[in-house]
């Protein structure tokens, strides 16, 4: 189908899963570092013991999806999906309290597991799901959302920090979620249950059958692509959660460093789409074995680069592995295991990812704390992707021939 017939066919859909994805950026890292400095402060917290604080409550949450991730495998996309808009919200309407104490921690946890963790699964597995054939198209439509928040959060709140106090912006993350809930539910009108999706459109995996999370985490295969997976949700997060420390360390404003965005999004945006065409003609085999090599390039460089202006280049390779990890991982899982378990599958790795994010904050800021800057750390976050990139390789290579013929 030529792609601007694809789009208007399938229009509620595809838009559903962007705003779902957009949405999650107000749980994500690159929009609550931005307000690092002011938790700190509010809370007389270290750069370490900040890291630390958002770690557990990361892993907390990733532990928690693990449960609450298979909901997607039960529940309309409609009833799930503003379930945790609105829980979101209350998220972000504690956040505006400028939260202390135990609240703190509470705050944090909400809004990874509603945000970062629900929203993306929830996103992820509707594509995967609803769609087959077109399963490239649709995760890059869908994930141009994440690409739109990454620009429009980091910059936009920045420049409003210098007109509102910083609670008030929490306020205005909660009215944007909250009105957000009625287009959710009119776009989603007419969707269907995911067990009659999974009846009408089953697409075994490996073995041309149906794994099981259980079957899953036996098979070789899932602990050969791990290393690949976490790497980038991990050195990504504490690139962007470190952006006030990387800025002073450079000599840079913290608004110059935000400026370089929209070229990460940028890159981010054309390899969404580019993996998006490849998978659909390709499949992911030959794909995902090279997909993070971007990164081991960007972390060998960054260190080197003195100029503010430089950084748009080099932000923008990195931005290519992020595109990329946004459709090809997404649908690799259904294809190498099937897609009538795909909910309780992306669970696990949801799971993982949002584990990784915690141990990137939680590492990088004690190294920190110690008197290793960011920089001094990149070369051998450099060489963790040239390691998955080989092991993944080797795993793939083996797999690949027991998949059936599509």
């Amino acid at each position: 189908m030529p792609f601007l017939a694809f789009l208007r066919a399938n229009a509620p859909y595809l838009f559903a899963g962007f705003l779902l994805s957009f949405l999650s950026g107000f749980g994500q890292t690159y929009f609550i570092s931005v307000f690092a400095a002011e938790i700190r402060e509010t809370n007389g917290l270290t750069h370490g013991q900040w890291g630390t604080l958002y770690a557990a409550c990361t892993m907390t949450s990733a532990f928690l999806m693990l449960w609450s991730g298979s909901f997607t495998d039960r529940f309309r996309v409609r009833h799930l999906g503003t379930a945790v808009m609105a829980a979101l919200t209350l998220a972000c309407l504690l956040m505006a309290t400028g939260p202390t104490g135990w609240l703190l921690p509470l705050a944090i946890f909400a809004l990874r597991l509603f945000g970062q963790g629900m929203m993306v699964q929830t996103a992820g597995v509707a594509m995967s799901r609803w769609f087959v054939a077109s399963r490239g198209r649709a995760l890059a439509i869908a994930a141009l959302g994440f690409s739109v928040g990454e620009v429009v959060m980091p910059l936009g709140f920045v420049a409003l920090k210098s007109l509102w106090h910083w609670q008030t912006l929490w306020l205005v993350a909660a009215a944007v979620i909250a009105a957000s809930i009625p287009l959710m539910w009119r776009l989603l009108r007419l969707e269907r249950t995911p067990q009659s999706i999974a009846a009408e459109n089953d697409a075994p995996g490996m073995g041309n059958r149906h794994w099981t999370r259980a079957d899953m985490l036996r098979h070789p295969l899932f602990w050969c692509v791990l290393p690949a997976l976490v790497g980038p949700p991990c050195f990504i997060t504490a690139f962007f959660f470190q952006q006030v420390h990387l800025a002073e360390v450079k000599g840079w404003t913290h608004l110059s460093l935000v400026a370089t965005f929209p070229a990460f999004t940028a890159a981010s945006v054309t390899a969404m789409f580019a993996g998006g065409w490849a998978l659909d003609r390709w499949g992911t085999a030959r794909l995902m074995p090279v997909y993070v090599l971007p990164l081991a390039v960007f972390f060998a460089i960054f260190p080197l680069i003195d100029n503010v202006g430089t950084t748009f280049f080099a932000i923008a390779i990195m931005g290519l592995s992020s595109g990329a990890q946004l459709t090809i991982p997404m649908a690799f899982w259904a294809e190498f295991y099937g897609t009538r378990h795909i909910g309780a599958i992306r669970a696990t790795i949801g799971a993982a990812m949002v584990l990784a994010t915690a141990i990137g904050p939680a590492l990088s800021g004690r190294l920190i704390d110690a008197g290793h800057d960011l920089p001094e750390q990149m070369p051998y976050y450099a060489a963790w992707f040239i390691a998955a990139t080989v092991i993944l390789t080797l795993g793939i290579r083996g797999a690949a021939r027991d998949l059936p013929a599509r």
